[in-house]
Parts: C-alpha cells; sequence; structure tokens
C-alpha cells in the first residue's frame, strides 16, 4: 500500500513548473479569487515553502484541493556538505527518477563597504552531452533535462538555508533589523548546458526574476554555454539584461578540439561573430571562462592568441584552475604561470580575474560530488 502510494505521488506534477500567469488562471478556474493566487505564489517563491501543508495563509480546504493535483518539491536531499572554511554548501539531490544533481551556494566576503555576496549554482540538466574532456559532469555523459521547476526549486532549497542564516545573524547582532538578504546572485553554472534546455532555462530564469517572489535582478543572473551559437542568437533577441558566460578554453579551433567537441560544430571564428551580435544586441559585456590546463592551453604563447582573438570585443575573462576529477588527467598550473597568463591578457587591454576556488575540500566542482557518490555506491 506504501509503495502504491508513494507512485501515485511521484505521478503528481510540481507546481513550480507552471508560469505565474498560468498559476493565476488555474486558481481562478477552481473559482477561487485571484488574490489566492498571489498569497500562493509569494508563499512558494518569497517564503520558500516547499509543502502546502507550510502555507498556513491559505485554507485547508483550498490546501487539500491544491494537494490532489500538485506538489511543490520534487527533489530529495540525499548530501549535504559544508566546506571547512565555512564559504560553501553542496547539496547532492535525488530526482524522482532517481537520478542525481548538485546544486552549490557561495559565500563571499564583503568588500568596500558592501554586504557579502551569496550565489547560488545551478544545474540544468542531469548530465551533459557534450563531453568537454576537463569536466566532471561531461564525463558523465547525458541523461536527461531538468523541468523548469527542478531548476527553480534548487534556487528555493538554497535561499532557505541563505536566509536562515541571516536570521541567525540577525539575532546575535551582525546584522541590522530588516537586512533579510538571501541569495545575491545565481549562476547557471551547474550540471549540464543550459542552452541545450533553452525553453526550460528562461522559463526558470522569469520565475526567478518575478518581483513578487524570489526577485533577483537579471543582471545578477549568469547563465552560462560551451557555445550553442544558434541559442545564444536567440538568447540576445529576448532582451534580457542578464550575465552571458562563455566557456573558450582556447584561443585556437585545434587546441579548443581537443578537449571541447562542440568546438568541430561551432568553431571559434563563428562563436567570436556570435558574440559580437551579442554584445551589440544587449550592450551586455560576455563573460569568457578559461580553465587552464597545464601544458595544454596555459602557455604565454595561447595567452599572447587569446589577446588579439579577444581584442575590441567588450569582455571580461574568468580564469579557472581546473578542478581534477579521475578521468580527466589534467593538472593545474601553479599560480605563478596563472598570474604570467594574466598579465599577457592584460598587455592587451583585456580584463580577466583569476576565480577565487570554492569548496575544494568537498568537492564543489560540477559534478564532482555525484561522481564521488556513485563511485563509493
Amino acid at each position: 500500500m506504501e509503495n502504491f502510494q508513494l507512485k501515485e505521488k511521484l505521478n503528481i506534477p510540481s507546481i513550480l513548473n507552471l508560469q505565474k500567469e498560468e498559476l493565476i488562471k488555474l486558481i481562478v478556474k477552481s473559482g477561487e479569487k485571484p488574490y489566492r493566487a498571489e498569497q500562493l505564489w509569494r508563499s512558494i517563491y518569497k517564503e520558500c515553502n516547499l509543502d502546502f501543508s507550510e502555507i498556513t495563509t491559505l485554507s485547508k480546504d483550498f490546501r487539500s484541493k491544491l494537494e490532489k493535483q500538485f506538489r511543490i518539491s520534487t527533489l530529495e536531499k540525499k548530501i549535504h556538505l559544508d566546506s571547512s572554511d565555512s564559504s560553501t554548501t553542496k547539496l547532492l539531490f535525488r530526482l524522482d527518477d532517481g537520478e542525481l544533481i548538485e546544486s552549490v551556494l557561495m559565500r563571499y566576503n564583503s568588500d568596500y563597504g558592501k554586504k557579502g555576496r551569496k550565489t547560488a549554482c545551478i544545474s540544468t540538466q542531469a548530465g551533459c552531452a557534450l563531453g568537454c574532456t576537463f569536466c566532471a559532469t561531461g564525463q558523465q555523459g547525458f541523461r536527461r533535462n531538468l523541468s523548469s521547476g527542478e531548476i527553480i526549486e534548487q534556487v528555493l532549497q538554497l535561499q532557505k538555508i541563505a536566509i536562515q542564516e541571516d536570521l541567525s545573524e540577525l539575532e546575535e547582532g551582525k546584522r541590522k533589523k530588516g537586512e533579510i538578504q538571501g541569495i545575491t546572485n545565481i549562476v547557471y553554472m551547474g550540471m549540464g548546458e543550459p542552452l541545450a534546455n533553452y525553453n526550460n532555462t528562461i522559463l526558470s530564469l522569469r520565475s526567478i526574476i518575478d518581483n513578487t517572489g524570489i526577485n533577483i535582478g537579471s543582471r545578477h543572473i549568469t547563465i552560462s554555454t560551451v557555445g550553442l551559437v544558434p541559442q545564444i542568437k536567440k538568447l540576445a533577441d529576448e532582451k534580457l539584461q542578464i550575465n552571458l558566460a562563455i566557456s573558450l578554453h582556447a584561443s585556437d579551433n585545434k587546441t579548443r578540439s581537443e578537449t571541447m567537441p562542440v568546438n568541430k560544430r561551432f568553431p571559434i571564428e563563428e562563436l567570436l561573430d556570435i558574440c559580437h551580435y551579442y554584445v551589440e544586441k544587449t550592450n551586455r559585456r560576455i563573460f569568457f571562462e578559461y580553465v587552464l590546463l597545464k601544458n595544454q592551453n596555459d602557455s604565454l604563447e595561447k595567452a599572447e592568441k587569446l589577446g588579439k582573438l579577444l581584442n575590441g570585443l567588450h569582455c571580461h575573462v574568468n580564469l579557472i584552475p581546473v578542478n581534477p576529477t579521475s578521468n580527466g588527467g589534467y593538472l593545474r598550473t601553479d599560480d605563478q604561470e596563472n598570474r604570467l597568463f594574466q598579465g599577457v591578457l592584460k598587455r592587451f587591454g583585456i580584463p580577466s580575474t583569476i576565480r577565487v576556488e570554492k569548496g575544494i575540500d568537498i568537492n564543489a566542482g560540477c559534478g564532482q560530488l555525484r561522481e564521488r557518490t556513485l563511485s563509493t555506491n
């Protein structure tokens, strides 16, 4: 009987898959007033209630009606890890069909008198089909796209953690009254290729930026891609003021194709053309991700090529020390070589940052916790 009830529950869809307009129509059609839909939306997206029983502003009858049609939460938290310096939290979730995905909350200290940032890194796919050779997720293969609700729930799960931390600091006198900040930034940089799950990525984004809910500003959201040219053009035409991050990782086609098979479909010349289009269309700079791989793409000659390639484009380069993986075979470039590479870019007027690493002790790099979990089972 218990297994039958569990199966029945798994067949009930998540209400998080509905856009706000769809939710309002559904609630009105059921005979409730439109403001009830607004109450429900705020209870889920603002207060992070992930079970209808927690939404006490709604009548029991209304909640009972909703429970027959929908669930809110569909993610089962399997592992919760905190780094030794408390800067990073990583969650491993089990989906209804048994797939595993990862989400990360990264905390950054305040600087120049500003409040510290809290960035949620979320997944858009279970696995990835693009096979980048240095990436733990890419080495695991593709299994399926996440629904918009599964993407959104990761943010809500991390938001609950972030808000609870703010409330604890308020009680301890570390925050002023009313300073409940929660998540400040979101990066679609977890497992999977966001633009290969384009529709669900955009649907989740529109729910996240809604100002009556989670209310993360577009300019505090980054979507990362390996460089799917048609989808980048489509994204440019959406007129969303988000940040676009492109995984470049090489300055010539030969080197890039060795680590990123997608380069054979969309070579660097084609990718850079669409980058110029994106900047012209959105007036937003592009962030280029460049994972430094020892003796592969980290020479000063490669840095010179990269400087020439990006010269004149409104962009910023994030230089990233590689996260070692069991099947990757790439070693990390040392700190001095990283700085020399950065120095070459500076000569070409290309702004860059060597990324601050977070959560190395808890396998915070995307795909690493799933890889470690499966290898030990």
